[in-house]
């Protein structure tokens, strides 16, 4: 627990640094720590994606990170001065109350951080995605070895830049520093709201109420967490800047957008608030155009880059774009049944079963999956159907309106592709708050919601609950606590407690868990590590096995056709 917070001080000085410098770049100015710290995250991703396109992103790069530190601080030292002494002047600005809470949040996250990781997706391909980019990079062709590692996210290029895995191993939670700055400046506004009387502030302010979910996402790299943090500074920005836009502002809601669209591509219908706010406001922001675009292009250049190295595929999952043929692409069928597999198991429902169900027998069976998820998603289409009757009592209800419709086109493509709720649950969120600032009144009411939720925070976080009943996978069934052991030095990466044993195939030489771990489980296994298991199924299945292109496992892994007489 010590040595995180320890190394989310140096991340925050590393991004605070960056922050400033893209502020230099994009010649704007930003408003707080938090918009800085976002900023720098934002830069921090693209010089860790292009220096994994190629090699590894290790202590060599943390070296060159330094150098920049050192020098951008003595450059920029008076800006960078000037952002703390504004972020100290805030902390001191806040409510005895709401700083109390600000600090026991903190602190909760942090112990949150330190304890067993939750996430499933952590053990399938989180930790193992990491480590290659730690240990080699974008490597050629990966997606041929463990179809899940295609989906490397921009997230997880960040976390590999800030897990120094040359000095410790168990450091895997920018997830929970982003928290803090999502907490940071729902409290900041909400400190604001007792003042301005200002509803948006005070939904963006009711954040903090969400923890008890948001922090199962935190122990892991998960990049539903950025997305869920960040779209909420920028649902506050898009609604402030509707009637009046600054450049600075534009600028901003840019770079958190493409941000997120970075870390998770389902959020892309995002990109259409900055476009909204360009078309009203054209006059005014005509001339960001150029720095806007060109983040925008290397943003997707990269995006597609990282997308053809690992998979063959510039927009993978998707296989459309496919102008050219890689010895290292993932064959076509692969990729269907993962993208097919995937939308089955969403609904627990085998294929026949899936293509038997009418379009209205589907729906029905997204509300029944199971206790949390049909929860949640009864939940969303509830807010749905009586959002607009509260919208037009809303000062700015036309930004309302836009943020409503966003959430309705994006509610209708999950339910065809995806059916997550957690694709989705920034959107329920913050609408639900939307509905509770209508009824909630007075400051008193508000802190102690805000103390009333920090108590299924506590009983989560310290005590071990049994999940049966809200959930049919067995893998998260039981919840993590926190020890005292972790006061220092933080739970490992994996919650799996596997042996691996070595097994070859052609000239591949991997890393096996052992027979009792489930199919699509590597855990913390050395490199190259996948499950005997899978490998064997799709050989069966669909004939190919993964092979290396040469002895250095570094340049990457082809498909190799297998045939029965072999």
């Amino acid at each position: 627990m010590l040595l995180i917070c320890l190394s989310w001080l140096y991340v925050l000085f590393t991004v605070v640094n960056l922050g400033v410098v893209v502020d230099k770049i994009t010649r704007s100015t930003s408003d707080n720590i938090v918009t800085y710290s976002f900023k720098g995250l934002f830069l921090a991703t693209i010089i860790a994606s292009c220096w994994a396109i190629f090699g590894r992103i290790n202590w060599e790069f943390h070296t060159i990170l330094l150098l920049f530190n050192i020098v951008f601080t003595l450059k920029y030292r008076s800006e960078i001065k000037a952002i703390y002494q504004s972020f100290y002047v805030s902390l001191l600005s806040l409510s005895k109350p709401l700083a109390l809470f600000l600090c026991l949040n903190i602190l909760l996250i942090c112990a949150q951080c330190a304890s067993i990781p939750f996430l499933i997706d952590n053990e399938t391909y989180y930790i193992q995605t990491i480590k290659w980019l730690n240990e080699y990079g974008l490597v050629k062709g990966l997606a041929n070895l463990h179809i899940f590692f295609g989906q490397t996210s921009g997230w997880h290029i960040a976390q590999s830049a800030f897990n120094f895995s040359f000095l410790y191993s168990n450091f895997n939670d920018l997830s929970g520093f982003c928290l803090i700055l999502g907490n940071l400046f729902a409290i900041q506004k909400l400190n604001a709201f007792f003042s301005n009387s200002n509803k948006t502030y005070l939904i963006v302010g009711l954040l903090p109420i969400a923890n008890v979910l948001l922090f199962q996402f935190i122990s892991a790299p998960s990049p539903d967490i950025a997305v869920y943090t960040i779209s909420f500074i920028v649902f506050f920005y898009f609604i402030e800047n509707y009637k009046d836009c600054s450049s600075d502002a534009f600028k901003t809601l840019v770079i958190l957008v493409l941000l997120m669209m970075y870390c998770k591509p389902t959020t892309f219908l995002m990109a259409l608030l900055p476009l909204c706010l360009l078309v009203i406001h054209f006059k005014t922001l005509s001339h960001q155009l150029f720095w806007c675009f060109t983040m925008a292009v290397i943003i997707l250049g990269l995006y597609i880059t990282k997308n053809t190295l690992l998979t063959g595929y510039p927009l993978f999952p998707l296989t459309s774009g496919d102008w050219n043929t890689y010895d290292f692409k993932v064959p076509r069928q692969l990729v269907d049944f993962y993208f097919n597999e995937k939308r089955m198991y969403r609904f627990f429902l085998t294929q026949e079963e899936y293509q038997s169900l009418s379009l209205v027998q589907k729906y029905g069976k997204w509300f029944s999956i199971n206790t949390v998820s049909g929860l949640f998603n009864g939940l969303s289409v509830l807010l749905a159907i009586v959002l607009p009757l509260f919208i037009k009592k809303l000062a700015t209800r036309r930004a309302f309106w836009w943020l409503y419709t966003l959430m309705i086109v994006q509610l209708v493509l999950l339910l065809t592709t995806s059916p997550q709720y957690r694709f989705f649950i920034h959107f329920t969120l913050f609408f639900a708050f939307v509905l509770a600032s209508l009824i909630i009144k007075g400051k008193n009411t508000i802190t102690l919601l805000l103390y009333a939720s920090v108590v299924p925070v506590v009983v989560t976080l310290f005590f071990p609950l049994n999940y049966s009943r809200l959930t049919q996978n067995q893998l998260i069934w039981k919840n993590s606590n926190f020890s005292k052991r972790n006061l220092v030095f933080p739970y490992q990466n994996s919650k799996l407690k596997t042996t691996f044993h070595t097994v070859i195939n052609g000239n591949l030489t991997y890393y096996s868990p052992d027979s009792t771990t489930f199919f699509w489980a590597n855990g913390n296994g050395a490199l190259p590590c996948v499950n005997e298991a899978q490998l064997d199924y799709f050989g069966t299945r669909f004939h190919f096995v993964p092979q290396q292109r040469s002895e250095d496992i570094g340049d990457g892994f082809y498909a190799k056709k297998w045939l029965e007489n072999d």
